[in-house]
């Protein structure tokens, strides 16, 4: 594969690994978490760019060299080490935005051998699971599907299209990400955007507004002070379960 093979492939396989990797965070904190639509990741638009550099990763993992001679443990080897890739991905991550932006993208706080509410086993299995899956199930497939999107321009001018869109969202959420960034380290807290979404959600709800799905801040006029909201219902939260 040459090097503008491997550029297509890339562009691919993040377009659907994060598109993909939404729909399943939407339905997980609906079904499993905030138990309402709730639009995940610090962007607005429906994509995951975590998922989509896993996805990317994913496939290069599965072209490893790797020959023992015996079928299984090949594949047993690729997985594995696409499990720890995923899993040190999602810690990095979460370690950039909690440390780096006081931004906690998801909590796993509650779940048995958490670290730093980052990382637990139980989601390290979810993503072996995963890996599994892609492996073999989609990766085969990968190379005949760039093919595919190659000889089909009008695809190709959709994903084209996504990354332009991609962009000028990443724009505007690191804007908003900034401001609640400098709240935070003014505070000295770490924000729970999937909390603050559901902040904002239930005082619109409460006040009879629209609530904004793939606009969730669209509705605050002023983010500062659905923020300082957000803070003393946290606040309120901490007091009352101290003293339970």
């Amino acid at each position: 594969m040459n090097f503008v093979d491997g550029m297509l492939v890339a562009a691919f396989l993040f377009f659907i690994g994060s598109v993909i990797g939404w729909c399943i965070e939407v339905i997980f904190r609906r079904c499993c978490t905030a138990k309402k639509w709730i639009n995940p990741g610090f962007l607005t638009g429906p994509y995951l760019p975590l998922y989509g550099f896993g996805t990317a990763g994913l496939f290069a993992i599965s072209r490893l060299p790797v020959d023992t001679g015996m079928y299984w443990l090949d594949s047993l080897i690729i997985i594995a080490v696409m499990g720890v890739a995923m899993t040190l991905i999602e810690y990095i991550a979460g370690l950039i935005f909690i440390k780096g932006l006081k931004i906690k993208l998801w909590d796993y706080t509650n779940r048995w051998g958490n670290i730093q509410g980052i990382i637990c086993p139980l989601f390290s299995l979810f993503w072996l699971l995963v890996c599994a899956f892609f492996y073999f199930v989609i990766s085969p497939y990968c190379i005949d599907a760039v093919v595919w999107f190659v000889n089909h321009i009008a695809f190709a001018f959709f994903v084209g299209l996504f990354f332009g869109v991609f962009l000028v969202d990443l724009g505007h959420s690191v804007n908003i990400t900034a401001k609640i960034t400098s709240f935070a380290k003014k505070h000295n807290i770490v924000v729970s955007l999937e909390k603050l979404k559901e902040s904002i959600k239930s005082k619109a709800e409460r006040l009879g507004k629209k609530t904004g799905f793939v606009f969730p801040f669209k509705n605050s006029e002023n983010l500062s002070t659905e923020l300082d909201d957000y803070k003393n219902e946290q606040e309120v939260s901490t007091t009352r379960d101290g003293a339970e």
